[in-house]
């Protein structure tokens, strides 16, 4: 595991442990922010600790080139056609990282979205890199998720959703997978497993099957 310094630069993202971590320290600037995620590598540590870089084997993705990226249940669809919400794109992207760090997560005492954490990703959306969709109820915002837009790569980072309201973070998944789907991207990155992500359908790859569409 390397320290990172003020030098723009990373290990190789294969040279990490199964379990992923690459690299500590660093900073979140844009610059940073960029190289990693267009090389595999995404941020993720507790706050009051130092920065952590990551590129986990195997890696979770939702496979948009596969038939059925998402699994769409009945209660879902239900969702869709009876619950009167809206979908909107980066109309409040700080907002919504917000919430996101709100959500309680089990085994996670804290959250990692912490100040520098949102003033970073908002620069990054302010410049084009970092997007959000946004699912309202009648004026409220109740569900969406954030993350990194790489479309030379054909590939989004996910980062973290939250939901206020029945299927809401879902249906914004869901907004998500068709409309990259439809611009023939290749993955949804969902970093590491968990088994409400794997519910959600999405599945293991290689670690160096994800790297070699970077």
């Amino acid at each position: 595991m390397q320290t990172l310094d003020h030098n723009l630069i990373f290990p190789h993202p294969s040279s990490a442990p199964d379990h992923g971590l690459l690299a500590i320290g660093g900073d979140l600037s844009v610059e940073r922010l960029l190289l990693a995620y267009q090389s595999g590598i995404f941020p993720w540590y507790s706050d009051g600790d130092p920065i952590c870089w990551w590129s986990p084997d195997p890696r979770m993705v939702f496979d948009l080139q596969s038939d059925e990226p998402m699994r769409v249940t009945k209660s879902l669809k239900q969702s869709q056609r009876n619950k009167g919400y809206i979908i909107k794109e980066n109309t409040c992207f700080t907002e919504v990282m917000r919430h996101c760090a709100l959500v309680k997560r089990q085994d996670e005492a804290g959250t990692w979205i912490n100040d520098d954490f949102i003033s970073s990703y908002s620069r990054l959306h302010e410049l084009g890199h970092a997007k959000s969709i946004e699912v309202f109820k009648e004026d409220v915002l109740v569900g969406g998720l954030y993350g990194i837009d790489l479309p030379e790569k054909k590939i989004f980072c996910g980062e973290s959703m939250f939901t206020l309201a029945t299927d809401a973070s879902k249906i914004a998944l869901l907004h998500l997978v068709k409309s990259l789907k439809s611009k023939d991207y290749h993955f949804i990155d969902a970093q590491l497993y968990n088994d409400h992500l794997h519910s959600l359908g999405a599945i293991e790859i290689d670690r160096e099957v994800f790297l070699s569409y970077l």
